[in-house]
């Protein structure tokens, strides 16, 4: 069995795919985080907690060894306009770790200085935008959400300059690679096809090879605890002999159909969802001005900068839709020599999105609601429950956590009478859902005890990840590192959950969340 190694397959598609960058050393790097489990399951070696050679090397200050940084190019479509090139301008790519049973995963540094394609910015990331990254990804991660990842976050021992003086941070950022949809765009649009041949044949390899198309073992190892993402799907074609090009669509699409569903369920709000932040492999990234709902809000919209609400939340499967198009579009030449052909093979691959979206979120929906299936007489007493948590501003989370533990009869044994207080419409309409799950087909226990396992009991709040960032910035970690704990089991009931799982005061509402860019 190989040793853990880093490898460069994506620097050797040629230097058009990047720039070789230098390191950046900061002056005082000290640890903040480190994610023993991901570690583990990287068969990283060594721990910047007794290494200080480690630590330095994570902050960007030495070279691990086989490392060749790397800062990568790629385009865009940001808030609907085009962007011919934008890149990595505050992140440096290690390389690919390859662990021990010869999955491979792309090792970043995330606010590391400035690259050439830093735009005349500094390079550097707020201490604020690093926690928040590493709270919310590893949350996101046991959610059963495809996610990168966060192996180390380390403060600079330097000052950021943003809307205010603000200690700098490092993220060490895995993810099963970065490629996205901004990156086909770069080589498709920006420079007229040179490059996109190579780039597709390298995508579907290392994401959707044919072993994964078949429903064989897939080769790499999603990041996600849940096993379901789009290296596990299996990718019927189009035709018997379907290009690259074709099957990477497919592939793609599939995947971020999954992907999105997952966030709506949880009342996830990315923030920021351009074609720059839509990883071909179908992983969550960029966690900048991210948030999720507290009471519900059918248009919850966080983002300081999303002013008219284009990636608000029931927006989300609109706009992955779009961004499909938009990777459709860069593909066409590369589908099929004749151009109406691709076009038309590309359109129903396309046009399948939303029905695979609804797919996800109907059978994922079923079972927050402990039902075997939706049909369509179901649509009117699921759409009176949402009613009812907007007409009486009820929590999100705790509304389908209150459905898990009446069908489960634990209600007693949890927080959710101290936090959640249950108005009489919602127990009327209870009646209604309980004669309804008492049609359901199939093991009525296993569907019952699964409601645990998809309705979260806990999750990060947008008030708890700022006030671990304000505290952080302040010098004291202790409730960062409590919370980075407490969010790694979020479906179970644990001591001083009260404080954990309730809904904020107003006082303590965040309605805005910025990217730190």
């Amino acid at each position: 069995m190989p040793e853990p190694h880093f490898d460069h397959s994506y620097a050797r598609l040629g230097n058009q795919f990047y720039s070789e960058q230098p390191l950046v050393p900061v002056h005082h790097p000290e640890l903040l985080l480190w994610n023993t489990a991901l570690a583990s399951k990287l068969d990283w070696p060594g721990d910047p907690r007794s290494d200080r050679e480690l630590l330095l090397a994570l902050a960007g200050n030495n070279y691990l060894p086989d490392s060749k940084p790397i800062s990568t190019v790629y385009a865009g479509h940001q808030f609907g306009q085009y962007n011919p090139q934008l890149g990595d301008g505050r992140a440096i790519l290690l390389g690919e770790w390859i662990t021990r049973s010869e999955n491979r995963f792309d090792i970043q540094l995330k606010g590391s200085g400035p690259t050439p394609y830093s735009r005349g910015g500094d390079g550097r990331s707020p201490i604020g935008p690093v926690i928040r990254e590493y709270l919310v990804s590893e949350a996101m991660h046991a959610l059963g959400v495809p996610t990168s990842r966060a192996l180390a976050a380390i403060s600079s021992g330097e000052t950021v300059v943003r809307n205010r003086i603000e200690p700098g941070a490092i993220l060490t950022r895995v993810a099963s690679s970065h490629l996205r949809i901004g990156t086909v765009q770069y080589f498709a649009m920006t420079r007229g096809g040179e490059g996109l041949v190579e780039l597709v044949d390298y995508a579907l390899n290392r994401h959707f090879s044919k072993r994964k198309i078949t429903g064989q073992q897939p080769i790499v190892e999603n990041l996600s605890s849940s096993g379901n993402n789009a290296g596990s799907f299996t990718i019927g074609c189009e035709r018997s002999d379907p290009t690259a090009a074709e099957i990477l669509l497919k592939a793609v699409g599939e995947s971020l159909a999954d992907l999105v569903s997952r966030w709506q369920l949880l009342g996830f709000v990315h923030g920021v969802l351009n074609t720059d932040n839509a990883l071909l492999c179908g992983e969550t990234i960029d966690y900048g001005p991210c948030a999720f709902m507290d009471q519900f809000d059918a248009k919850a919209c966080f983002s300081s900068i999303d002013r008219q609400g284009r990636y608000a939340w029931p927006n989300q499967p609109g706009i992955m839709h779009w961004n499909l198009a938009v990777l459709a579009e860069c593909l066409i030449p590369l589908i099929d020599e004749k151009t109406e052909t691709a076009k038309s093979i590309a359109q129903s691959i396309v046009d399948r999105f939303p029905n695979q979206f609804h797919q996800h979120h109907q059978e994922r929906l079923a079972a927050k609601f402990g039902l075997d299936r939706i049909s369509d007489q179901d649509l009117a007493l699921i759409q009176k429950f949402h009613d009812l948590m907007n007409k009486h501003q009820l929590d999100f989370t705790l509304s389908f956590r209150w459905l898990a533990e009446e069908a489960n009869q634990t209600i007693d044994h949890s927080p959710l009478p101290e936090i959640f207080n249950t108005p009489d419409a919602l127990l009327d309409w209870s009646a209604l859902w309980k004669a309804r799950r008492a049609e359901n087909k199939g093991d009525t226990k296993t569907i019952t005890q699964a409601m645990l396992s998809v309705n979260p009991a806990v999750i990060p709040r947008n008030h708890l990840v700022q006030a671990a960032i304000d505290l952080a910035e302040s010098g004291d970690i202790n409730f960062l590192r409590s919370s980075t704990e407490r969010w790694r089991k979020p479906f179970d009931w644990q001591e001083k959950d009260s404080e954990w799982a309730r809904s904020p005061s107003t006082e303590e509402k965040v309605t805005r969340t910025f990217c730190g860019t």
